[in-house]
């Protein structure tokens, strides 16, 4: 309960700030585009959804999703809490960020780090809700666990990037790579995954001894979280005949 109180007055307080004529300035920093509270709402919604498709991929035992294989693997090794492991993880990613742009890195960028606070408590409190669903004890009930996390992950990026606000710091970083190398975001994305996932493997093979955070569910997230976007899409484009721009972040 205190969770969702939580979120509304974070949802009532940005909108007060709008009607307090920050609207202009947040506009500016946000694409240019008007800061309403649907969009807010979407966005927080999303990356909550992420969040719940990212514990769902914990709870599978076959590795968690790619995007919190790096923390997953910090709260094996070191017993770090997941939520704290997150922010970390993503602190790291925007200083990664702020060395790669240095003069081009714009004040808004910081705010990735707050989204990192609030992407990691979501996390903690998805996680804390799968207390609530029984072990996977077979095959069939942890791949459908995966399928479940590869859904919401999906539909989570869905509500999320389109709102074109502040990206994670995953986003965030390899938007900053590919205007310093000069290369497609797409590829960026794809090469900056893989680091992820060999990252978080040999931290837990390095001190562990097994794949840790890494398995078959976080390659099946890898494969197909994309494509399971893409019919989402399709889908919504059907029913209500938006056209909705996923490249926008």
């Amino acid at each position: 309960m205190y969770f969702l109180v939580h979120c509304s007055n974070l949802l009532i307080v940005f909108t007060y700030c709008l009607n307090m004529g920050c609207n202009k300035y947040l506009n500016m920093q946000f694409s240019g585009e008007e800061i309403t509270f649907k969009r807010v709402f979407n966005y927080i919604f999303g990356l909550y959804l992420i969040t719940l498709g990212v514990a769902f991929s914990i709870k599978s035992g076959l590795g968690s999703a790619p995007v919190s294989s790096i923390p997953y693997a910090m709260n094996l090794i070191w017993n770090i809490e997941i939520g704290v492991a997150t922010f970390i993880f993503h602190a790291i990613l925007v200083a990664i960020e702020l060395m790669l742009l240095r003069g081009d890195f714009r004040k808004k960028h910081f705010l990735q780090v707050f989204v990192g606070v609030l992407f990691g408590a979501f996390t903690s409190f998805s996680v804390s809700l799968m207390y609530f669903i029984p072990p996977a004890y077979n095959l069939l009930w942890t791949l459908l666990m995966s399928v479940i996390s590869i859904f919401f992950i999906a539909l989570g990026l869905f509500f999320y990037v389109p709102t074109n606000i502040i990206p994670l710091s995953v986003e965030g970083v390899t938007q900053a790579i590919a205007i310093v190398s000069n290369k497609p975001f797409s590829t960026i994305k794809v090469y900056l995954d893989i680091t992820i996932v060999s990252t978080a493997l040999v931290l837990s093979y390095g001190f562990l001894g097994e794949f840790g955070s890494v398995g078959i569910g976080t390659i099946l997230g890898a494969l197909f979280i994309g494509t399971t976007v893409k019919y989402i899409h399709r889908i919504n484009n059907r029913i209500t005949g938006n056209n909705v721009n996923l490249k926008k972040m």
